[in-house]
Order: C-alpha cells, then sequence, then structure tokens
C-alpha cells in the first residue's frame, strides 16, 4: 500500500458511506457477525437523534481509501464526557484536570452505549487487513492530535486487535464480562446435566418460581415484531434506565429504525398474563452469538429477570446453535447461572507523556488484578468439577 495512494478522511454521519461497503469491511464473514457494527444499526442511532446536539456524542468516523477505493473504516465519535462507554475512565478524567489538564473532549471508537465486544478497525479480509487496521489506527492518533483532544480510546475490542495495538504502542486495558459457552448442548437438560446438583436445582427451582403466576413467554422476531410490541418494550426499557442509569440513552423512534432495518437480527422476549405484555428483554442475533441487551417489567415476579434474560437466551442459543450468550456488562450474580468470567479489551493512547506514564503504572496493576480475580470467581462455577483418576 502506497503513500501516496492512501487517504484518510472522517465523516460526520454513517450514511455517507454506502451500506454494502461499510458491512463488507465491518462484517466480511457471515458466520461471525455482529450486528452492532452494521450499517443500519449505527444509522439508526444517529437518524433517531441518540447522538449529536446536547448529548456529547459527535460522529466523526475513519475512512481509508486507497486508489480511489474505500478499504477500511473506523466508527469514530468525539465525547465531551464519559457516560455510555461502560470501560470507565472517570478517574483518568479527574486526576487530569486536577493537574491542570483538560481531558474532554477526548476521542472513542466504540458502538455507543453498547457494552458488546466487536471489531472497531473494519478493513474487511485479505491480506492487507493488517496492514490497514495499522494505518486506521495511526490515522486515528493523528485525527486526536490535529484536533487537539486529550486521548483516543479503542473499547471492546477482539484480543486479536488488542494486541496489534499494544504493539503500535496503545496503552493496553482489561476488564471482565461474564459470558455462556454452548458446549454441544443439544437441549437446556443437556446444559443443566453439567451442573452440579445443587446449581441445577437452583435453576430448576427458578425457572419454576418465574413462571408460577400463571405467565406465559413468546419468542419475537422479524416481521412478528410490531410497533405495539416496541411500544410496550420501550416503556419497560424506559422504567429500567430511569432507575439504574438516571437518563436513559435511547428513544422511542431508535426502536422503531432498528425494526425497520434489523428485525430479522432482533430477539424479543416478550412475557404476558392474560394476554398483556409485562415484562421483556431484546436481544441482537449474531453470527456466533445471541447478545442480550436491554430488560425491563411494569410488574415485579420472583426470578423472573433469571427466567428471560438468562435462561430464555440459554434456549434460544442451544435451539439455533449459537456458540455463545453474552448478557451485558458486569453482573457477578450471573455466574450461578453459567455464565463464566472472560476478559473484554480496550487500548487507549494518550497525548500528556506524563499522564500517559501515570496511566500505564496504573494499567499494568489492573490487568494483574482483573487476571486474578477471574481466576477466583471461575472456581465459584456451577459445572461438575472434573476429578481426574489415578492408578
Amino acid at each position: 500500500m502506497a503513500d501516496d495512494e492512501t487517504v484518510l478522511r472522517t465523516i460526520t454521519r454513517v450514511s455517507e458511506i454506502d451500506a454494502a461497503v461499510w458491512d463488507g469491511l465491518a462484517n466480511p464473514d457471515p458466520a461471525l457477525h455482529n450486528p452492532f457494527v452494521q450499517h443500519a444499526f449505527l444509522k439508526a442511532l444517529e437518524e433517531a437523534g441518540t447522538l449529536g446536539g446536547r448529548s456529547g456524542w459527535q460522529s466523526c468516523h475513519l475512512v481509508l481509501e486507497h486508489a480511489g477505493t474505500i478499504t477500511g473504516a473506523m466508527p469514530l465519535y468525539a465525547k465531551s464526557h464519559s457516560q455510555g462507554e461502560y470501560i470507565f475512565d472517570h478517574g483518568w478524567a479527574d486526576a487530569y484536570e486536577r493537574a491542570g489538564g483538560e481531558y474532554y473532549p477526548k476521542l472513542l471508537s466504540a458502538v455507543p452505549f453498547t457494552p458488546v465486544p466487536g471489531p472497531r478497525l473494519l478493513v474487511g479480509a485479505g491480506p492487507e487487513a493488517g496492514e490497514r487496521a495499522e494505518w486506521l489506527a495511526a490515522g486515528a492518533v493523528e485525527v486526536a492530535k490535529r484536533m487537539g483532544v486529550s486521548s483516543l480510546h479503542l473499547n471492546f475490542l477482539p484480543e486479536e486487535s488488542w494486541n496489534a495495538l499494544g504493539e503500535q504502542g496503545f496503552l493496553q486495558r482489561t476488564g471482565q464480562q461474564f459470558h455462556w459457552r454452548n458446549e454441544g448442548y443439544s437441549t437446556f437438560d443437556d446444559f443443566l446435566a453439567a451442573l452440579s446438583s445443587r446449581k441445577r436445582k437452583t435453576v430448576r427451582k427458578e425457572r419454576a418460581e418465574a413462571l408460577s403466576a400463571g405467565l406465559t413467554i413468546r419468542h419475537l422476531t422479524g416481521s412478528d415484531i410490531t410497533e405495539a410490541h416496541w411500544d410496550a418494550f420501550f416503556a419497560f426499557y424506559m422504567d429500567t434506565g430511569s432507575r439504574k442509569w438516571g437518563r436513559p440513552y435511547l428513544n422511542r423512534r431508535f426502536f422503531s429504525l432498528l425494526g425497520q432495518s434489523m428485525a430479522d437480527k432482533c430477539l424479543l422476549i416478550v412475557v404476558e398474563r392474560d394476554g398483556r405484555i409485562i415484562a421483556g428483554a431484546l436481544n441482537m442475533i449474531g453470527g456466533d452469538c445471541l447478545y442480550g441487551r436491554y430488560w425491563g417489567a411494569i410488574e415485579h415476579h420472583a426470578c423472573l429477570h433469571f427466567e428471560v434474560c438468562y435462561y430464555q437466551a440459554i434456549e434460544w442459543a442451544i435451539a439455533h446453535k449459537l456458540p455463545r450468550v453474552e448478557a451485558g456488562a458486569q453482573g457477578e450474580h450471573k455466574l450461578a447461572r453459567g455464565y463464566l468470567p472472560v476478559p473484554i479489551y480496550s487500548a487507549h493512547w494518550i497525548g500528556d507523556a506524563s499522564f500517559r506514564r501515570a496511566v500505564a503504572r496504573f494499567l499494568d496493576e489492573e490487568r494483574r488484578q482483573m487476571a486474578e480475580q477471574r481466576e477466583m470467581l471461575a472456581e465459584y462455577a456451577p459445572f461438575k468439577k472434573v476429578v481426574e483418576e489415578t492408578d
């Protein structure tokens, strides 16, 4: 790739790039399809008005062109705060500003409001993909320098990208989520059989209790999801968001746009009592994963959250032969339900040399602590212990 044939530029809306071109770079392998970097998902966020204005998220996506052809892209946002990211750097901002610096604005490559691992350096497939990714990362640093921002962050990266960015000089950070893995189960009972006896009884008890009030559960996807369903679900989303975050990030129009453009990637699990929807969970369907996103209810029923968000997701993944379920950020309570701790990765460029050194020292210790925590939590996994036989 010759320098004089390569151009890096920014765009303010993802719709400036043809959807087929973007998706070919973001999801070259259908078996690994990630719906959150799909053109339609990012476009829905922008068109719904959840970004821009006073949101603190300004789109400035990076585009790589070679000889007039778009060969790479990066979802990129200028941020005036650290909300809606789920990789927490508020402490970094406080420390930098106490020292007299201005932490905001900063640049962030992520999917807004979405703590889901996936590609950020969108370069398609082929022998030049690695080189294109290097160009994009270096270009993003150059954009950060020209804008005069304090830092550049790439959140929820694949491990391969994280390692490559570390070699380019980015600071490396790890965190933790809980994911369920499909070990070739044919039915939910197969999964239960892999659990210890005590945990198996607990799961069965929770499932029975969740539906003891005569509730019924339906799985909706594609054209089966109507605007009436989105109306009901949005009420759940607003109630949960208001209690957990204070201000929900998404608006009602976003869900309509999502349903119009990506209904086949949506799995809406709804709970009904006497024909009325009283709870629901929205999942997104990937090529190799079911992604749990939002949950809410207007009635309280014991264990219903576990049933709808965790056990129903596992059942659906088994039935559709998906390798894993990702149920969102944090939540050690997921461990008892078969979701195991896994590392998540982010990479960071910081312009100020002295502040960069301080953050690097912090991250060295944080990575060690996170590895120890994952190892400790894995000891409490609900699965049967394998006992090695000796002669």
